[in-house]
């Protein structure tokens, strides 16, 4: 009995510390540990990505880019349909049964390829494709749930937390890849990280079954998991186009994502190269991906919350574009190796460590479909645009005798235009979050 006291006294004061609430603490650590799982099983690949992108040679990303669209969009509308015609806690599951399967199946291809001293390009390049859509799918459902599952109030004070989990798992990731990866081989990796999912399956069935038990006040706004959405397949699109909080949402989003790949094409040239096998390339993404990831973390235990409570979500949006600014002034002014690592690693810590957590947040102030099929919408079609254009952006400039330091010049107003339209977020979430309260329609 002594010790069940001891135990439930350390979970109390552990529940004080993160600021959670009677009857959160268990959700919160399956979603902890749900998260944790599968950006686990994602960072063990992404350094392998990075890697393949180089096989081919640096000058075809842009082609990588484009071929990660077309699949985006082709896979966009047939979530949608999903989403519309099955109950949530029957395709979640889904979702992550076919990703495990394609991991296997990419681990039986490389393996066959290598004993038999075949080449390897064609397998690398659709490595690289499926797994810049396999991260944005899984992702994106992971937060649609979270969405779905935790209140508005509950997502400011706890959203942090529950990254923290991902950011745990997004270092452990990389750190084990650079570890194991010359002494196993790149392919090897892949039927852990199958693992990993697969866990994050399980993690889906127990948050589910806590959330069917809350009272059902409390989940007054939630979608009932065993109904389908309904709605069209392309709905998401629809609602982007005809909401202009959603539309902002996506419009920063693309911005992003237009400054991430263009520093993304030139550390790929650099690390290309620097070193000249492909483990050694897996361990130098990872070692920076490590980096990213263990400041990512102390920003969602430490700084998200603090940041949300004291000075609003739209400032809390507005830091990572005032931080690009920055970062690329300092890049247009020394286009050296080490400059572009250190925007790069701050602009991706900052990402996850501040602005994806504060970014989920505006999705509890919309429906239960938008926050499936809109957000689904943005931050994989939308975002994979995003990717594409910048892609293509970078080679035209280059051909036009624009370096890293002129395209750093190109990236500062947008970057400026990007804060404007963080703060204006801020200011219209504040706007819905009252109209709901008051029970008024937003």
């Amino acid at each position: 009995m002594q010790h069940s006291g001891n135990r439930n006294s350390a979970i109390g004061a552990i529940a004080r510390l993160l600021g959670l609430k009677p009857g959160e603490f268990v959700a919160v650590a399956w979603s902890f540990v749900y998260f944790f799982s599968l950006l686990s099983a994602y960072y063990m690949l992404r350094s392998v990505r990075e890697a393949m992108a180089i096989v081919g040679g640096t000058q075809n990303i842009p082609w990588l880019f484009t071929g990660t669209f077309v699949v985006m969009i082709l896979a966009t509308p047939l979530f949608g349909w999903v989403a519309s015609r099955f109950p949530r806690k029957q395709f979640l599951p889904c979702v992550y049964y076919f990703f495990i399967f394609n991991i296997l199946i990419f681990f039986v291809a490389f393996t066959y390829a290598q004993r038999n001293d075949l080449e390897t390009v064609w397998i690398a390049r659709a490595f690289f494709v499926w797994l810049s859509v396999f991260n944005l799918f899984v992702v994106s459902v992971f937060w649609s749930f979270m969405a779905d599952i935790y209140s508005k109030e509950q997502g400011r004070r706890l959203f942090g937390i529950i990254s923290a989990g991902g950011s745990t798992g997004a270092l452990l990731g990389p750190l084990l890849t650079s570890v194991l990866v010359v002494p196993l081989g790149f392919q090897n990796l892949l039927p852990l990280s199958a693992f990993l999912l697969m866990f994050s399956v399980y993690c889906v069935a127990q948050l589910r079954r806590w959330s069917e038990r809350q009272p059902a006040e409390d989940r007054a706004d939630s979608l009932d998991g065993s109904r389908p959405i309904g709605g069209g397949a392309l709905a998401g699109v629809r609602q982007v186009l005809t909401s202009p909080f959603l539309a902002a949402i996506a419009t920063g989003g693309v911005f992003a994502s237009l400054m991430g790949t263009a520093l993304y094409i030139y550390m790929a040239q650099l690390v290309s190269e620097t070193f000249s096998t492909t483990d050694q390339q897996t361990q130098v993404f990872a070692l920076l991906d490590a980096l990213t990831n263990a400041l990512a973390l102390i920003g969602q235990l430490i700084i998200v919350k603090q940041v949300v409570q004291r000075f609003g979500i739209g400032v809390s949006l507005a830091v990572l574009p005032i931080v690009s600014i920055v970062g690329f002034a300092l890049l247009a002014a020394n286009p050296v190796f080490i400059v572009i690592a250190a925007v790069q690693v701050a602009r991706r810590s900052l990402t996850f460590g501040l602005a994806k957590p504060t970014s989920d947040m505006l999705y509890t102030v919309v429906s239960p479909e938008e926050k499936y099929k809109a957000k689904n919408f943005i931050e994989t079609a939308l975002y994979r645009g995003g990717d594409l254009v910048g892609a293509w952006a970078v080679r035209m400039m280059a051909g036009l005798g624009l370096g890293l330091s002129g395209i750093s010049l190109v990236c500062v107003p947008i970057a400026a235009i990007w804060t404007v339209i963080a703060l204006w977020l801020g200011k219209d979430y504040k706007r819905r979050d009252k109209a709901i309260s008051e029970g008024r329609n937003v």
